[in-house]
């Protein structure tokens, strides 16, 4: 060793500091460990950072891949940049980028995708420049995009440049094979961004060109539903869009175009119209099947009875499907022939499955007339001839109305006995101060109204009108020592004579200045009085207590008064006057039906 050498120092096993020219001298002959290093040093020759070297797989664990790449210590790759690593054994070549010769353990610091990368920047940045597609498979989904196996190397494909519109489901086109555009590079970041869709553009756009020279009305072209609307459906028919309006979706109901195509759906339709530019393109696809109303005087003819499901409802009546595409109207007075139906839903629902008879066909405007009570007889068909006017006859009060009563002639047909056909001498307020509900009552025919379905009735009409002999019974002056009050009103008071007769006392007629009758008489008392108008036409008959104590002795008044003393308005509770409900009385034909 010459004075300018440093001398070469070592540990041994223990961990003692040695100097390798001892270690030399024990065990090497003379020389023999500097031979060794050159030979080490040379070996290292050529192996620098950054470069692409070649090595050898020496064995694989669960988290690294070893390799030797002909250095003093060995290389270690994650296992995550082997993308098949069932596919390398120990053994094997690969290429791999040296990263750091040497970290702070010792190790030297290897990486296989930069290697990948590097081998093929070139290919990639050619084909980058000339803008050549190349096919790339997609491997797994990451933030905002997928990534893609291009050349071995990944590549980055953003979510908005998979395809034209929105992947409903990414999941399903991993592991898929495209063409792609690299539209982005970057040597120093290993970053690569490619494109599906402007490759889908370029043809989308060729495709439209072709076929707007080729589109004409009439044609049946094949598309797919790119969007849907709740008006209709648009549809993709190679780089351009056409409406499928809801309306020419099916000759039948459609409540939703959901309900006849799907998103992604490919379909047959027809070309019906578009502007001149074509860029508002009409597309059906009813048309593409026979009208269903051809021939339908034949499929339904006037009379017949047809089968089918309820699919609306509305305030006038229901409309019934006979088959896809023709549906009928059951009109609400169409549905019986005796109740008063408020709304069809009464009657029928949606989904239900009925029979009706067809009416009326309309072809040209597309309507079928259907009925539901034609199923049966019409009860009121030979209603005159069954209960001609003036027979006398016997049914059950089947409701009570505040102007009358209906009675059930038979199943289907009532009658009505007005308020002012019960009784011929009595003041009847409600039909219920003489009828009940399911009383079985002895009626005559009146008049029959066949066109209205109209039937009255009378009580009265029984027995004779008494009102031509009355008058010689009360005639003016005739005089009552005790008339019974049945009723106060506010101008006055009703009284029973006799055999259901009533008279009427007026207010000015009580003998006392009273603002109301029920200050002196309440219902019940006996009061004198005597009859100072007989109305025959008007059927009244007009008393007065005044004019009965006018020309008796004055101790007779007296003692009336003492008997019927005049009570301090503040002592007798006045009834208020009874108004009419808001919306007035319901009509005849309305009460008549109603439970």
């Amino acid at each position: 060793m010459t004075s300018e050498q440093k001398p070469l120092k070592g540990v041994d096993a223990s961990g003692n500091a040695v100097d390798l020219a001892d270690f030399e001298e024990s065990y090497y002959k003379p020389g023999q460990v500097e031979d060794i290093l050159q030979a080490y040093d040379k070996s290292l020759e050529g192996i620098e950072e950054g470069q692409v070297v070649s090595g050898k797989i020496l064995r694989i664990t669960d988290k690294e891949v070893i390799v030797d790449v002909n250095f003093k210590s060995e290389g270690i790759i994650p296992l995550s940049e082997f993308k098949n690593v069932q596919d390398f054994k120990p053994g094997d070549q690969i290429d791999v980028f040296l990263e750091q010769v040497e970290d702070s353990e010792g190790q030297i610091i290897l990486s296989k995708s930069r290697a990948d990368f590097l081998k093929v920047w070139d290919k990639i940045y050619e084909v980058y420049e000339s803008q050549e597609t190349v096919e790339g498979r997609l491997v797994r989904r990451i933030k905002g995009g997928v990534v893609v196996d291009l050349f071995g190397v990944d590549a980055f494909l953003p979510g908005s440049q998979i395809d034209l519109r929105q992947i409903p489901d990414m999941d399903a086109i991993i592991g898929q094979s495209f063409r792609f555009r690299v539209i982005k590079v970057n040597k120093a970041r290993r970053n690569i961004v490619v494109s599906r869709r402007v490759i889908l553009e370029e043809d989308r756009s060729a495709m439209r060109d072709k076929i707007l020279v080729e589109l004409e009305k009439g044609q049946v072209r094949e598309g797919t539903v790119k969007n849907i609307t709740d008006f209709g459906a648009f549809i993709d028919l190679g780089g351009v869009d056409g409406l499928l309006h809801i309306t020419d979706m099916s000759w039948g109901r459609v409540n939703h175009p959901s309900e006849i195509v799907v998103l992604g759906d490919k379909l047959k339709v027809k070309v019906l119209d578009f502007n001149e530019n074509k860029e508002r393109i009409s597309l059906g696809l009813k048309q593409l099947s026979e009208h269903p109303w051809k021939g339908i005087e034949e499929k339904f003819p006037e009379g017949s009875k047809v089968r089918g499901k309820i699919v609306s409802i509305t305030d006038y009546g229901a409309f019934m499907e006979l088959e896809k595409g023709i549906e009928g109207l059951i009109h609400i007075s169409e549905m019986s022939w005796t109740q008063h139906i408020k709304h069809p839903s009464k009657i029928v629902g949606i989904g239900d499955i009925v029979e009706a008879v067809v009416l009326k066909i309309d072809k040209d405007s597309q309507k079928i007339s259907l009925g539901f009570k034609q199923l049966e007889p019409d009860p009121w068909e030979n209603v005159a001839a069954e209960f001609p006017v003036g027979t006398i006859v016997k049914g059950k009060v089947r409701n009570i109305a505040a102007f009358g009563a209906f009675v059930e002639l038979k199943e289907g047909v009532d009658g009505l006995i007005h308020i002012s056909d019960m009784s011929w001498t009595k003041k009847i307020n409600h039909p219920g101060e003489l009828l009940k509900k399911n009383d079985v009552v002895e009626v005559k025919v009146l008049d029959i109204d066949q066109e209205k379905r109209r039937i009255s009735l009378g009580i009265k009409q029984l027995t004779d009108d008494p009102w031509d002999g009355l008058a010689k019974e009360f005639t003016v002056g005739t005089e009552f020592a005790e008339c019974e009050v049945a009723r106060i009103l506010d101008r006055g008071l009703v009284i029973n004579l006799n055999n259901d007769i009533e008279g009427f006392i007026p207010l000015n007629q009580l003998g006392e200045e009273v603002n109301h009758p029920s200050r002196i008489y309440k219902a019940g008392d006996k009061v004198p009085a005597t009859v100072v108008e007989f109305d025959l036409e008007g059927r009244k008959i007009v008393l007065s207590i005044s004019e009965y104590f006018k020309d008796k002795d004055q101790s007779l008044w007296d003692a009336h008064r003492a008997a019927f003393p005049v009570k301090p308005a503040s002592e007798v509770k006045i009834p208020k006057k009874k108004e009419k409900e808001e919306g007035g009385e319901a009509s005849e034909e309305e009460a008549g039906s109603e439970e």
